[in-house]
């Protein structure tokens, strides 16, 4: 059985390999994200690092929230990314965003940095650089638990 987890080789996880990346990397910005991308001349398969502080929300739940969109989203497109260590960094903006935005702010800032082939050319054929992202389809809970209520219900 093939599992959906996302694998510990698919995380940027110690101090010295985020370091490496803030260090060596290129930052792209946008007001959502910052993306640090980092491409080893040795590049391994996509890793992903993130960094979601207090300041972004002051609720873990909030954070936790964004980390696990964009965890999931980076699962989904792996396979289309370029090889090396990609590190995102939210910013107080992500904690207004729904889950879709948060995924559309993802990935232009994916496309903007060249490690995800653009949506298409401008033009009315389709492009030839490649399948279109995927976009994750799950979303999260409601904060009443999924359950459906009646309308005579508040």
């Amino acid at each position: 059985m093939t599992t959906a987890r996302f694998p510990r080789e698919a995380r940027v996880r110690t101090r010295a390999e985020y370091d490496t990346v803030f260090k060596h990397g290129r930052r792209t910005a946008s007001p959502v994200f910052v993306l640090h991308l980092y491409r080893p001349a040795d590049a391994a398969p996509p890793r992903l690092g993130l960094a979601v502080s207090r300041k972004v929300d002051p609720r873990a739940v909030g954070r936790n929230r964004i980390k696990r969109v964009l965890r999931e989203t980076f699962r989904v497109q792996r396979r289309h990314l370029a090889a090396g260590d990609y590190v995102v960094v939210a910013r107080p903006a992500a904690r207004g965003l729904d889950n879709a935005a948060l995924v559309r702010a993802l990935l232009a800032l994916l496309q903007r940095a060249g490690a995800l082939p653009a949506n298409g050319h401008g033009g009315t054929m389709p492009s030839p650089s490649g399948p279109e992202p995927i976009l994750p389809t799950a979303s999260a809970p409601s904060r009443d638990g999924g359950r459906a209520r009646s309308p005579a219900c508040p």
